[in-house]
């Protein structure tokens, strides 16, 4: 006799998929996940694997943004002190730093160079397909925020760096003369989530700055934070951080408020940004 009990238990939260990435609702095989689902989650973390060990292609990107910006000159490639992925994995300090080839080939780039408002530093990090996947399209957005606005906004250099942390965009800024250096970095992928793209902005940079001189927006990738929203978001930091002479813990980002708080035409406030004392 044949049992009418189905094989695969439905989680009654399943319908909550609809509205999040993450895994709930997933239901059970016996004591077991359904083997739809095991192999779902084999095959991200497969990906994020990938997403860690896998080089950036730097090459490609270079041609990429020289094509498309109209550049004289293809982006310098840059690396840190760490030789290879392994090295980098084991000594996150070494990908705070630059080697000294790259670092006199900065200082040659920066010698005939004036003061300007931002440099723009391209980073594997920890998922190189991240930024060659977002990269593009998001300095896409960026730059047209740049030409919508009234104020001039002179920029270093292109950099791409292999083997980097967040931190090495502070020694490149003060390298190349700029106000504030802006670091798009490959983020610690996750489950699901293994092209997800970080933007750090620092105001004044200099090597030996801690974390809360930058200011970070996290997650811009098709599946998250759209490229439109996330240029927005750093034009208006960039902006305020100009003003104020400052970023980090002390420029806090209020662009929401509106939203949680009520509008200008409720609140008789336009103000998007908190600066702390």
């Amino acid at each position: 006799m044949t049992s009418s009990k189905p094989i695969v238990v439905e989680n009654s939260w399943e319908r909550l998929r609809a509205f999040t990435d993450a895994r709930i609702g997933l239901g059970r095989a016996g004591v077991s996940l359904p083997t739809r689902k095991l192999l779902e989650f084999q095959l991200a973390h497969a990906q994020a694997q990938d997403a860690v060990h896998c080089p950036l292609e730097v090459d490609t990107l270079a041609r990429e943004l020289q094509e498309t910006f109209a550049l004289k000159e293809t982006p310098l490639r840059l690396h840190s002190q760490a030789e290879d992925r392994a090295m980098y994995l084991q000594r996150p300090d070494f990908g705070r730093r630059l080697n000294d080839d790259s670092r006199e080939r900065l200082h040659a780039a920066a010698a005939s160079q004036s003061r300007v408002a931002l440099a723009v530093v391209v980073v594997d990090g920890l998922s190189a397909l991240a930024v060659q996947q977002n990269s593009l399209p998001f300095l896409k957005a960026l730059y047209q925020q740049f030409e919508q606005d009234a104020a001039e906004w002179p920029l270093a250099p292109l950099t791409i760096v292999e083997q980097g942390r967040v931190a090495i965009g502070d020694e490149i800024g003060a390298l190349l003369n700029a106000e504030a250096v802006l670091v798009m970095i490959g983020e610690r992928p996750g489950l699901g989530s293994p092209d997800s793209l970080g933007l750090y902005m620092t105001w004044a940079p200099e090597p030996g700055l801690k974390d809360d001189r930058r200011n970070c927006i996290s997650n811009v990738r098709p599946a998250g934070l759209q490229m439109d929203e996330a240029a927005r978001r750093l034009f208006l930091l960039l902006k305020e951080a100009r003003q104020q002479k400052l970023s980090g813990v002390k420029l806090k980002d209020r662009s929401e408020d509106n939203v949680l708080e009520g509008d200008a035409a409720t609140t008789g406030s336009t103000q998007n940004f908190l600066v702390d004392d």
